[in-house]
């Protein structure tokens, strides 16, 4: 491998990590216990990372975190912002954690419909 190469390979695992430990705005949660899992809480947590990464939203942290006792609703996302109530989404896909991207922390808008708790 060339110096390149191993260059780029850093920085995008350093970007990847940043989006995991960085100061934020915004920190967005996906369940990722044996129930999330299985219902693909995986690929819904790589379209997260993805969707924020592209559109280079340095304010929003994407983490992960074990059973919130909702396994009816896995894959099951919580998004944490400042002075603002937690919105839980159930069923999140990865389209739909491509939305929740654009729609809620890009524009502010809770994807409505998909939203199963609103905690103050």
């Amino acid at each position: 491998m060339k110096l390149e190469e191993l260059r780029a390979i850093r920085e995008k695992s350093e970007k990847e990590m940043a989006l995991r430990d960085g100061k934020s705005r915004i920190r967005v949660v996906v369940g990722m216990g044996t129930s999330g899992i299985a219902a693909g809480a995986r690929e819904t947590l790589k379209a997260l990372l993805d969707e924020v990464a592209k559109r280079e939203l340095r304010d929003v942290v994407v983490s992960q975190a074990g059973e919130r006792g909702l396994s009816s609703h896995e894959p099951v996302v919580s998004v944490f912002e400042e002075g603002k109530p937690t919105v839980v989404y159930g069923s999140v896909s990865a389209e739909l954690a491509r939305r929740i991207v654009a729609e809620h922390l890009v524009n502010g808008n809770p994807v409505s419909g998909s939203v199963i708790e609103i905690n103050s």
